[in-house]
This record gives structure tokens, C-alpha cells and sequence, in this order.
């Protein structure tokens, strides 16, 4: 078996993705550090020669310092998978999305270094890059994107609040509106203009509700909503995607009581997206759900990393 070194197998991701792995006997041998020896960097480095593939489950500046450990290897230096935001933008990494457009999941498979994708951005980019793929926004469109998670998205300090029982009921955050996700939302999706973002958080562990509003009404040559289904249908329809589409038309629950709960995400390494429409008013609105420790973060490390071992 190839054999996998999580550094930073203590987190939160970290425990998510050696939880994955654990359901899956015969994929990988997991191989873990001494834990007084976690920060010791001769010690890592030690793991990362042993490693086929290594996952780096640190804060930014960390992981940078974790990929030149691997890179002085030379030769033997381990695949990488970084689920930090380090990477995301840069050259020389594959963005960890394999359904951002279609061949992307063979470029990850083929790839040395991925950068797993962000929880929201995850989100944003599964509405948006296929409405522009279509031609039916333009990249200059002036989009804002709303969304709410659970606390375990926001670190240590935010989960240990909330898991005190701390903690609001609801808050609005980055308010800066400069959220660390929103350089990749650019990038991945070709836009040119930068959205508009506000995050939440809400007092519960796990799941995400991202939506993506669209006044119809006040776009020059506005898209139908046919036009919206096809470009979805066409962008996600293959057997096996990882993201489960659903339309307006659909009759279950969720369209006949116009209420979308966040909790079923919880747990669930795929994401949901639905369009709800009102065409009197030319209102349209996306709503992806998922959770954003599995599809959003340790979910999709182990769907990238089955990729790049050919499983």
C-alpha cells in the first residue's frame, strides 16, 4: 500500500481525513509521527521521505515551511496535498477542485503538488464557474455571495467558543471584505470583477449554506432560466460527479415548503445545489449545500488524494 503522512494530523482536518481513511482498509498505510516530535522538523522531514503522499493539514506559513522540507528531498520528495490556503493561487500547484470544468479531476490525478480547494470557495466556484463557462454572465458581472457554516470551519479559537457552549446564535464576520477565499473564487472561476462576500457563522458544528443571487431583471441580455438549468445539467451531469444538481422543477420537500436546512449536509462528502426561481419578478437565486469538514475540506483532501494514487 502507498503509505500517507498527515502532518498536522491533530487538527480538525486532520482528524476528519484519518477518520476517511480508517473507513477505507486496504488504500492507504497511514504513517504518523511521534507526537512530542510533531514540531520537530528533522523528524517530519524523516516521515516525508517515508511518504508516498503527504497531507498538510497546517495554517498558511506553516505549510509553505512543510513544502520546502519535501522540496530539499530532491528526488525523493513526496506528493503533496496542502489544505491550507497557501497554495491556491499559486504557480506550479493544481487547484484540488476535480469538478472545476471537465478533465480537471485527470490534471489532479497527474499532479505532484494540489492545493485543496476552500470550504466557501468550494461553493462559489460550483455556482459561478459554469454560468461563465457558458457565456451566460460575464466575467465582469458583479456578483455577492452569501453563506453561513458551522463553527468548526473557523479554527481553533471559534471552535473552542462554541464547543464551551460559548458562543451567538449567529454572527456576521470578515467584514473587512477581504476573506481569505476570495483570490481563488477569482481565479477559478475566470472572474474579473471581485464578488462581494459575507460569511457567517452559525452555532453549529458542521454544514454550510452558500448562495449566489441574480437580479435577471438588471442584466443586459439576460440568460433564461432553461438557459441556467442547461449550463448546470451540461456542467454536472456526468454519472458519478461529486456535486448533485437539482432544479426548480423537482417536487420534494425542499421546493414544495421553501425551506432549505443546513444540518443533512453533516457528514456528507458531496454537495447539493439547487435553483429557485421566481420569473414574475426575473429573480433567480443558487444555493449549494455542504459540510464544510467534508466536501469542504477533508472530504475532498481524501477524493484528491484517491485520485492521485490511481484508486
Amino acid at each position: 500500500m502507498k503509505k500517507v503522512f498527515i502532518d498536522g494530523e491533530a487538527g480538525t482536518t486532520g482528524l476528519q481525513i484519518v477518520d476517511r481513511l480508517a473507513a477505507l482498509p486496504g488504500l492507504v498505510d497511514v504513517i504518523s509521527i511521534d507526537p512530542q516530535k510533531r514540531k520537530d522538523d528533522d523528524a517530519r522531514q524523516a516521515m516525508m521521505a517515508e511518504a508516498d503522499v503527504v497531507v498538510l493539514c497546517l495554517p498558511d506559513d506553516a505549510a509553505r515551511a512543510a513544502v520546502s522540507l519535501a522540496d530539499a528531498l530532491g528526488d525523493d520528495a513526496p506528493k503533496i496535498i496542502d489544505a491550507s490556503t497557501a497554495h491556491r493561487t499559486a504557480n506550479g500547484w493544481v487547484y484540488g477542485f476535480p469538478e472545476l470544468t471537465h478533465g480537471h479531476a485527470e490534471k489532479i490525478a497527474a499532479a505532484r503538488r494540489v492545493a485543496n480547494v476552500g470550504c466557501f470557495a468550494t461553493a462559489s466556484i460550483a455556482i459561478i464557474r459554469p454560468l461563465l463557462e457558458a457565456g451566460l454572465l460575464s466575467p465582469n458581472h458583479a456578483f455577492s455571495i452569501n453563506a453561513v457554516s458551522g463553527y468548526t470551519g473557523g479554527g481553533k479559537a471559534m471552535i473552542s467558543t462554541y464547543g464551551d457552549g460559548g458562543g451567538p446564535a449567529f454572527q456576521l464576520y470578515g467584514l473587512g471584505l477581504a476573506h481569505k477565499h476570495v483570490p481563488e473564487v477569482m481565479m477559478h472561476t475566470g472572474l474579473s470583477r471581485r464578488p462581494l462576500f459575507v460569511p457567517s457563522v452559525g452555532n453549529f458544528a458542521q454544514g454550510m449554506l452558500v448562495s449566489v443571487p441574480l437580479d435577471l431583471s438588471a442584466i443586459e441580455n439576460p440568460p433564461q432560466l432553461e438557459a441556467l438549468d442547461a449550463a448546470f445539467q451540461k456542467h454536472y451531469g456526468s454519472e458519478g460527479s461529486a456535486v448533485r444538481f437539482r432544479f426548480t422543477p423537482d417536487a420534494d420537500e425542499i421546493y414544495e415548503t421553501g425551506r432549505l436546512p443546513v444540518d443533512p449536509a453533516a457528514g456528507d462528502d458531496h454537495m447539493d445545489i439547487w435553483l429557485f426561481a421566481n420569473e414574475t419578478h426575473q429573480h433567480a437565486l443558487f444555493v449549494a449545500r455542504l459540510d464544510n469538514l467534508g466536501k469542504g475540506a477533508a472530504g475532498a483532501a481524501v477524493q484528491n488524494l484517491k485520485l492521485m494514487l490511481g484508486s
